[in-house]
């Protein structure tokens, strides 16, 4: 009896991890180049009563074992890193990826942070940075002598100078990586490397497999809310479900204590 209601323990963990994980990604319906997680269940040991394929006689075998499980935990947190619909803000500074790819910002420490956060504005000295005032890399400086910018599909950053004639003044690269799934959150839309993830490789926008840029345009978060409500009614469900093995088993131990 008490290990039925440690199993049932162990499903209503599991599914609020799951409700947790489904509200972070409701909370962020609207953050730019956010990607939806989904939690990753497994059962946990068995215990093994009687074994399969074990001696029932002199010349027979038992077909079947007896293992009892004893619940089921949640081992990992996954990112889908399915594409966003691109949003026309007809912000110039505005970059979207259409395919894979990150871009690089440069943190205070540092070190090298990773997003599809494009939402890029310019800095007291004309570079491009992110909301929170971190570098694009390669570092891209727009002199105040422009009058317009432009961002190729490939990456090539132009202007217009305000006196006539055109130059390029950068090249924005994008970071790929053989496991996406295994960069690590920061929060502030950025993620990091992990041994999970590998090295990065640094590509020219549409070369290699990396994504094209597309100026003026955002990524909106790749969270479906009609999917998530649907996963949020079942988790619910769930969770009711593990709570009425708890109280059935606890009727039993009381129908025992009352009668015995």
């Amino acid at each position: 009896m008490d290990a039925s209601m440690w199993v049932a323990k162990t499903g209503l963990d599991a599914q609020q991890t799951r409700m947790n994980v489904i509200s972070n990604n409701l909370a962020n319906v609207n953050t730019t180049g956010f990607k939806r997680d989904r939690a990753v269940f497994e059962d946990m040991l068995y215990q093994n009563i009687r074994q399969a394929g074990g001696q029932t006689g002199a010349n027979a075998q038992a077909p079947t074992g007896m293992m009892l499980g004893t619940g089921v935990r949640v081992i990992a947190t996954e990112k889908l890193h399915m594409q966003g619909a691109l949003i026309n803000t007809q912000n110039p500074l505005d970059m979207a990826i259409a395919g894979e790819g990150y871009f690089q910002i440069a943190k205070a420490d540092g070190t090298i942070a990773y997003t599809r956060d494009g939402g890029f504005k310019l800095s007291a000295t004309g570079q491009l940075v992110n909301s929170s005032g971190a570098l694009l890399q390669p570092a891209i400086t727009i002199p105040n002598t422009a009058s317009s910018v432009t961002v190729g599909r490939d990456g090539t950053v132009s202007i217009e100078l305000a006196a006539g004639g055109s130059q390029v003044i950068g090249q924005v690269q994008l970071a790929r990586f053989v496991n996406p799934s295994g960069l690590q959150s920061m929060g502030q839309n950025q993620l990091k490397e992990t041994p999970a993830s590998g090295a990065p490789q640094v590509l020219q926008p549409g070369l290699n497999g990396a994504g094209t840029l597309m100026q003026g345009s955002l990524e909106a978060s790749n969270v479906n809310v009609v999917e998530e409500m649907v996963n949020m009614i079942e988790t619910q469900r769930a969770y009711e479900i593990n709570s009425k093995a708890i109280s059935a088993v606890d009727g039993m131990l009381r129908f025992l204590n009352n009668n015995m």
